[in-house]
């Protein structure tokens, strides 16, 4: 695919898309640290045949997007204790994601969020509900302390941040990474992960770039007041095997947002097995053409 960009605000935002642009747009937001190349071109494509035009991009400070070097990266530690200011927020990287849907001349877009991509998506919708037409939440939370807390291992990792290596290293990383918050029930694809490490690391690497989200990660809000009152048709689909956030996360979200539908796959830790591929596609396909067959109970 073409890789363009778009200017928003002071960012140049990188994106793809597939499909049709007279089809409904839908918008892919991905998650932390982590390049639009998570999302594996069979779904793009899956999703764009089921007629949606499908944008994903980089977020601020990964891929070819902006990378905020100018910004100083906080101790994650000193952020989670309050005692460091995120460089940005969360309603920032919400803020670019509507800019690009008003460079692309999107008015409304199916919105379908990752991990973070899925704090980015919430936020999204709870600022400009009428430009999300609907909701696709998988793996993420609300942002309450409460729920979907990670395993204390896992939440030593996290904290830990990622050390600047080689490409080697990185490869080496990335499968020691998703061995331990990947999914239990399907096998590791060690191929595939090493792939997308080593084109991400082609691409651009920045450790910078990752503290720098992490930290808009950590000093989130809890959103579930603001989700209370959320009329945007909502799916959300979680892992029942998620070490990072837990499957109670995505319950929360499913139980505070009004109308919200639950799916948990059994198996299913924090990434995107090769076998769920058709299914998620599925279901995030469901759910759209559900609300195309009742656009009068929108207001």
């Amino acid at each position: 695919m073409e890789i363009s960009t778009a200017r928003v605000g002071e960012l140049e935002i990188a994106y793809e898309t597939f499909g049709d642009p007279r089809d409904p747009a839908m918008l892919l937001v991905m998650g932390l640290g982590t390049q639009m190349l998570a999302w594996p071109d069979p779904l793009c494509e899956q999703l764009a045949a089921s007629g949606r035009y499908v944008v994903r991009f980089d977020n601020r400070d990964v891929g070819l997007s902006t990378h905020l070097t100018h910004l100083r990266a906080p101790a994650p530690t000193q952020v989670l204790l309050r005692r460091a200011r995120p460089p940005y927020t969360l309603r920032d990287m919400a803020r670019d994601a509507l800019g690009l849907l008003d460079a692309l001349d999107l008015e409304t877009a199916d919105v379908v969020g990752a991990s973070m991509g899925g704090f980015i998506a919430q936020t999204m919708a709870i600022k400009a509900p009428e430009r999300v037409r609907t909701l696709s939440l998988l793996m993420t939370s609300t942002g309450s302390k409460l729920v979907g807390r990670p395993s204390p291992k896992i939440a030593r990792e996290l904290l830990r941040g990622r050390p600047t290596r080689d490409r080697d290293g990185v490869l080496k990383a990335a499968v020691e990474v998703f061995t331990l918050i990947g999914s239990p029930g399907y096998a590791l694809d060690v191929e595939y992960l090493q792939w997308q490490a080593g084109l991400s690391y082609d691409r651009a690497y920045d450790p910078g770039g990752y503290l720098r989200q992490l930290a808009a990660v950590l000093s989130q809000p809890d959103r579930t007041r603001s989700l209370r009152k959320l009329s945007v048709p909502t799916l959300v689909v979680h892992g029942l095997h998620d070490p990072l956030v837990s499957p109670s996360g995505g319950l929360a979200l499913a139980r505070t947002i009004p109308g919200a539908r639950f799916v948990g796959f059994s198996g299913m830790g924090h990434d995107l097995p090769r076998a769920l591929w058709g299914p998620l596609g599925e279901e995030i396909t469901r759910h759209t053409r559900s609300v195309d067959l009742r656009p009068h109970e929108r207001s």
